[in-house]
């Protein structure tokens, strides 16, 4: 059984609103304060009960002391935090690897937006101090509540984006969405919101691009908590909160993936290597190639592309650049997956990655990865069938 986590962004993302969601859902107030003592910044948390248009929704506030000028320095300087430093506090703050990992990896990816847009090096960003905190706070607070959540896979709808209107910001008056923000929407699915104020924050699109693994409607699950965050009171169409909706998949979990396919007659085969190659390197989830008879009786090839809905258009590109196509046909299809994990093995040979699935009988499938496989017996100059026989049954040993 996993637990996926799904979000409801009919009107956006913040990242306090993110964090009222998991609260609202259940993450333990009081862990959560434990946890992020960790990181060992002054700060305080106000976490509320508000209504929004109709809905009780959880409200979180970060309260960051107003911050001391230093002598010399002009307004703006004094007491920012580079992107440099920010990632240090991370890598030194008594936090669990794994949150560590994803608190680091979604402010790597608000950094590289903001460095993309002012034209600077990711090490030149510099976050005002007070907006600094909070977003520490609410990205290391989005990483905690996924772990304790215990959550597997999150799956997310498209973003509810505002339009139209202007937000003051450290770096004077923006345009709505905010640069940043629209920057890391970059590839992810978007709706009008029909509103004229910022739904998306440059934060609440950081923990999108990082933490989701896929943009669809709501899969099939069994729910077991939901919980509302709530951004601050607007006037508009719908609530100003973010929807998480928390269940559990039994045996088999379902998926939306995207099947690209394009016939090819004069491609030369001994490219298909390397066609395939760049297509995986590209995020395809599958490649595959098929016999077929053409018109005017010509053999030729049904080229097969299995991918994640949002990466279908960097993937067609591949086949343009790489291959003689000159059309690529795409529909969506639902895919039932088996849960299943990577694990690394130790054999006689060498440490092997296996991949575990698992069936809702209790069943495990273990298969070992064939280019660790191959590497190890060139190495041990010994069959590869002994070396997959010694990593499957140290996967079922272990499993």
């Amino acid at each position: 059984m996993s637990r996926v986590l799904h979000l409801d962004c009919f009107s956006g993302i913040a990242g306090n609103m993110f964090l009222g969601a998991l609260l609202d859902l259940g993450l333990s107030r009081k862990q959560l304060d434990a946890d992020l003592a960790g990181l060992r910044v002054e700060y305080k948390l106000k976490v509320s009960k508000v209504k929004r248009g109709a809905l009780a929704a959880r409200y979180v506030d970060v309260l960051v002391p107003k911050p001391r000028r230093a002598k010399g320095h002009a307004h703006g300087q004094a007491h920012g935090r580079s992107f440099k430093a920010i990632h240090a506090l991370l890598q030194k703050a008594k936090l669990d690897a794994g949150v560590r990992e994803r608190a680091c990896a979604i402010f790597e990816a608000l950094g590289r937006a903001e460095a993309r847009v002012h034209g600077c090096k990711l090490d030149d960003v510099h976050f005002h101090e007070v907006g600094a905190v909070d977003a520490i706070v609410d990205v290391t607070g989005a990483a905690i509540g996924l772990a304790r959540l215990d959550v597997g896979r999150v799956t997310a709808s498209p973003v509810g984006l505002g339009s139209g209107g202007t937000v003051e910001t450290e770096h004077g008056r923006l345009p709505v969405p905010v640069p940043a923000a629209l920057e890391l929407l970059r590839g992810i699915p978007t709706v009008p919101a029909q509103v004229e104020w910022e739904t998306v924050t440059p934060t609440g699109a950081a923990i999108l691009k990082t933490v989701v693994d896929e943009f669809r409607p709501l899969p099939a699950m069994r729910p077991e908590a939901i919980g509302l965050g709530a951004g601050n009171d607007r006037k508009g169409p719908m609530p100003n909160v973010l929807r998480a909706v928390l269940g559990s998949q039994e045996g088999f979990g379902w998926d939306r993936v995207a099947a690209l396919e394009t016939n090819l007659d004069d491609l030369v085969p001994e490219h298909f290597d390397y066609l395939m190659e760049e297509l995986f390197a590209g995020g395809a989830l599958d490649v595959s190639v098929q016999h077929l008879q053409m018109k005017k009786n010509r053999p030729g090839f049904l080229v097969r592309v299995l991918a994640r809905p949002q990466d279908r258009v960097r993937l067609a590109q591949i086949l343009f650049q790489e291959s003689t196509a000159i059309g690529v046909r795409t529909l969506e299809w639902d895919r039932m997956v088996l849960p299943r994990e990577v694990r690394k093995v130790a054999t006689p040979f060498g440490k092997v990655g296996v991949k575990l699935a698992r069936d809702g009988n209790g069943r495990v499938d273990v298969s070992a990865e064939y280019e660790d496989c191959k590497r190890l017996a060139r190495k041990a100059k010994v069959p590869l069938r002994d070396v997959v026989r010694a990593a499957e049954e140290a996967g079922r040993d272990e499993r």
